[in-house]
Formats: C-alpha cells, sequence, structure tokens
C-alpha cells in the first residue's frame, strides 16, 4: 500500500478497461477473450468470484499467461473465500510473477451469499478491517513484488470508503451512479485510486435496455449493499423496488448507441474516477468481447 502502487496502477491501467464477469467457461475461451480484449486496446481486465467455483486469482493466472500487456485485477476477491495470509500471498506471487500486471480488489459479498456458504455473516465493516489487518501481518512471508501492486476495496458506504481511504490503495464501487463517483472522490481525496465499474447496455430502444438492467437482482437481493447506497443518494425505496424505476436504471446503467455509452463512461471519469471498468450483459465470452471490439472505437479514441 502507498503512494507508488497509486501511481503505478494509474499509469498502467489508463482510462478503460473491462470485466470478464462471465459464469463458468472452458480455460481456452478465457484465455481468447483476454487476448481479444488486450488486441483492441484496453488497459485492463477485471473478473469476480463468488465463493467456490471460479476461484478468481487462478483465473487471473490463466489470463496473465495468455497475454502480454494488460492489467489483470479482481473485482472482487470475496474475502470469505479465503484465509487473509492466503490473500496476501496469492496477491504477492502473481504480482511478483507479473510486474505492474495485477491489480487487487477485495470485497465482503453480501450476507446471502456467505450464508449460502455455510459461514455466518457479521459486520462487514469490522470483518474487512480485521482482514485487512491480517493481509498486512502475512506480507513477511509473502514474496515481495518488483511492482507493487494497488489493494482496493468494494466500498459503497462512506464508513467502507473510509477504510479504503485509510487502510487501502482506494476502491471499486460497482453499479453506482455519477454522483456517487463524485462524492466518493471527495472522501479518498487525490491520492486514491478510484476504479469505477459501469455495466452499459448496446440497446438503443429503452424499454428493451431498462429490461435488461432490471434482470441483474442487485437491487433486490435481501440486505443488498446497493440499496443502502442508493437511498443514500436520495433514491426512495419505492423507486429502487422491482428492479429500480427508469430513474434508478438509467442513473446505474449506461444503455444507448455507441455514442450515448462513451457519453455515460465519460461522466464517471469526469466526476472523479481514474479508471472505468465496463461490462456488458452477453451469455458468453465470445459475444462478450465482440461487444467490447465493437465499442473500443468509441471508448478509447475520446
Amino acid at each position: 500500500m502507498g503512494e507508488d502502487a497509486v501511481l503505478e496502477a494509474r499509469r498502467r491501467l489508463g482510462r478503460i478497461g473491462v470485466g470478464l464477469m462471465t459464469p463458468l467457461a472452458p480455460g481456452d475461451e478465457w484465455r481468447r477473450a483476454a487476448r481479444r480484449v488486450e488486441d483492441a486496446g484496453y488497459g485492463s481486465v477485471w473478473v469476480n468470484e463468488a465463493i467456490g467455483g471460479r476461484e478468481v486469482f487462478t483465473q487471473l493466472g490463466v489470463m496473465l499467461a495468455a497475454t502480454e500487456r494488460i492489467v489483470l485485477g479482481s473485482a472482487i476477491a470475496n474475502l470469505w473465500a479465503r484465509h487473509p495470509a492466503a490473500m496476501q500471498g496469492a496477491a504477492s506471487v502473481l504480482a511478483d510473477a507479473y510486474p505492474g500486471r495485477f491489480a487487487l480488489g477485495v470485497g465482503v459479498s453480501m450476507g446471502a451469499i456467505v450464508e449460502q456458504s455455510g459461514q455466518t455473516w457479521s459486520s462487514p465493516l469490522t470483518r474487512m478491517r480485521e482482514y485487512l489487518d491480517g493481509m498486512d501481518a502475512a506480507v513477511p512471508a509473502a514474496p515481495a513484488p518488483e511492482v507493487p501492486f494497488p489493494r482496493l476495496l468494494a466500498a459503497l458506504g462512506p464508513k467502507m470508503q473510509g477504510l479504503a481511504r485509510d487502510h487501502a490503495d482506494g476502491m471499486l464501487p460497482a453499479m453506482m451512479p455519477v454522483e456517487h463517483t463524485r462524492r466518493a472522490r471527495e472522501l479518498l481525496g487525490p491520492d486514491r485510486l478510484l476504479v469505477a465499474l459501469r455495466p452499459v447496455i448496446l440497446e438503443t430502444d429503452p424499454e428493451k435496455a431498462r429490461s435488461v438492467a432490471r434482470q441483474v437482482g442487485a437491487f433486490s437481493m435481501p440486505g443488498s449493499p446497493y440499496i443502502a447506497a442508493l437511498k443514500r443518494l436520495g433514491f426512495s425505496e419505492a423507486e429502487i423496488a422491482g428492479g429500480g424505476s427508469d430513474a434508478v436504471v438509467d442513473a446505474c446503467f449506461s444503455w444507448g448507441d455507441e455514442a450515448a455509452i462513451a457519453k455515460g463512461v465519460q461522466a464517471q471519469l469526469d466526476a472523479g474516477a481514474d479508471h472505468v471498468c465496463v461490462t456488458v450483459f452477453q451469455p458468453d465470452l465470445a459475444s462478450t468481447a465482440d461487444q467490447f471490439e465493437r465499442l473500443a472505437p468509441h471508448l478509447l479514441n475520446g
């Protein structure tokens, strides 16, 4: 953690990256998708995980080995999936093997997901603080990468954002309006990294685009941190219910043609994001890469 990691990450990430959030797929498909995204000119690829299944560090290692330049990041590595020393060790090994090409995003997930894994959900803030302390304690036993890797927290609320400011290199909020990004930058200050995960929908029909957005389900899960974050921004419970009103959907998703999506992504940068991770909704990695290639001239040449 430190200024060097933030400055180096800003330089290597550039302005725009992508998220490959597709469920299980063969390794060759992940390798091909990562290479296509790299060839299109994006600065990063981010991968998520739940608990079990597609383990994020193994997945990132596969794609790091298949690419040459692009930064690979976890968005997020679920802290409930591993001991903090294992998190620190895995991140350090990848950062050591691929200097400057790894970024660590850590998150607490949601209560329902944790409970399904057989664990007992507890205070997210306390859990994250203790977990970061455990990671720090494990640093001496882990490899020392030549290029420091940034540690970012999935932080939607102000208390978790404060933890990201004081005990990490920054934060990576997902699916939040521009105003959330503006407030996050104000809280973080200029010396921390802010990566905004922005879902986009290449669809010009408003009804179809908003229907896709509402199927995501992030605003309907019990105890969803997205609901609490939107309420802090002034949206009512009625507006958030049912997958979100038109106003909620339009604030949290960018949809339309390529120009409209580029405008929505730029708004996140203008609000203070250092880097925007664009995600799309496609059934497989090949069609996901197709959309990223289609968007690249509009997102990367602005």
